[in-house]
């Protein structure tokens, strides 16, 4: 028999979001994992928000809004609140009631300084972490590594710097200094054709430089290349020190692209690791960009093995100066290094890393920077790795 649509709708409904849900849903263990996690941040949220006023939305209800928006590669915030609105097992997971009204996507712009104030964010990948460690995942070798994140800004904005008397010069000009009797500024001379939006522009022929020129909407972007034979980019980088066992990302940090800018981002996330958990690695694998005798130097001081890709090293130690004969005998260390089994593991198990950086990247949409500002970046890439590590977790140490 024929089925028929009834066309006279329901006014009044009973519906059970948890039965709707899937009992072997993916989401399940992430929301008992994160719902314990912030249930123990409930202190960083009273101080962080006032006793008195009109209620906001619940920061636990941002956070996980934003992990939403990480695992499932939406692309903006004002996507993620539409899905949010039409999506059931998005208010289940945001502890939503199938009639409430969502909030405006506004709501993120409004409290990111606030997160950032308070280092909520930054609380929550410490406390994601904590769930590793105290299930005993994460190993004593460690790798580390760094990638360019392409910056919000266009390239057409990367002009040259403005020198303190042009900018004066241009102030002057301005229609704001003109007195009272000067007569108007002239208006910009051109034919009334059509102006394109976002004309072409070829910089063929140009000498650019990070020394010459900004980005007049992005200044913390710098114009790198990771490596020969690619191209240049405007980017930010970002970098990633993980566990050779299963994967999972111990710390993460945004800088300026430079060449020295991997190394000092490693000690800096060691000490922050260290820091947190009382713990230092036995031995840590990176790439050749981590080549350089100080660094190896550094590491061997604070009882850390390296196991660094290098370049051939040449035994003439008594040609070099006296301040370079040091951080030689370290590469020269380093190179006898290669033949053992230990770096050869380090060096097999540091592509784990490169797996973080194309989860970042391909699901949580850390292609193209959707932000301006380092610290702004450093949210998104915090908020990343903790999502990764969760989705990691749900198969490591389930729940029960």
């Amino acid at each position: 028999m024929r089925g028929r649509r009834d066309g006279q709708g329901r006014m009044f409904f009973t519906i059970n979001v948890e039965q709707r849900i899937a009992a072997n849903h993916p989401l399940r263990q992430i929301k008992l994992r994160v719902d314990r996690i912030l249930i123990s941040m409930s202190e960083v949220f009273d101080r962080a928000y006032s006793k008195t006023g009109r209620p906001s939305v619940p920061p636990e209800r941002l956070l996980k809004a934003m992990l939403l928006q990480a695992i499932y590669s939406i692309r903006s915030e004002e996507q993620l609140v539409q899905r949010i609105d039409t999506d059931l097992l998005f208010r289940w997971f945001l502890g939503m009631d199938p009639a409430e009204e969502v909030f405006d996507p506004t709501a993120f712009t409004h409290n990111r300084e606030r997160l950032r104030e308070h280092a909520i964010v930054s609380t929550f990948f410490d406390a994601v972490l904590n769930e590793a460690l105290q299930a005993e995942l994460c190993s004593d070798h460690f790798s580390v590594d760094g990638t360019l994140l392409e910056s919000y800004a266009s390239t057409k904005s990367f002009q040259p710097k403005m020198t303190a008397q042009a900018m004066t010069a241009q102030a002057s000009d301005s229609p704001e200094d003109n007195t009272p009797g000067d007569p108007p500024a002239a208006p910009p001379t051109g034919s009334n054709s059509f102006k394109s939006r976002n004309p072409e522009v070829d910089f063929h022929g140009q000498k650019r430089s990070n020394e010459t020129h900004a980005s007049r909407t992005d200044p913390e972007a710098k114009l790198y290349r990771k490596g020969n034979g690619q191209p240049s980019i405007l980017a930010h980088m970002g970098h990633v020190l993980s566990e050779n066992r299963h994967g999972l990302i111990l710390r993460v940090q945004v800088t300026q692209a430079s060449g020295t800018a991997e190394r000092e981002a490693t000690l800096s996330m060691l000490e922050q690791y260290e820091k947190q958990t009382g713990h230092r690695p036995k031995t840590i694998g990176a790439d050749k960009g981590y080549d350089s005798g100080e660094f190896l130097q550094t590491l061997e001081s604070r009882q850390i093995e390296p196991h660094i890709a290098i370049r051939d090293v040449k035994r003439d130690h008594e040609a070099r100066p006296p301040h370079q004969q040091a951080a030689h005998e370290a590469r020269v260390r380093m190179q006898a290094r290669r033949d053992e089994t230990g770096y050869q593991l380090s060096q097999r198990c540091r592509k784990k890393v490169e797996e973080c950086f194309s989860w970042l990247k391909t699901i949580a949409g850390l292609d193209k920077l959707k932000h301006v500002g380092q610290w702004k970046i450093q949210q998104q890439l915090e908020l990343a790795g903790a999502a990764f590590n969760l989705v990691r977790l749900r198969k490591l140490a389930p729940l029960t």
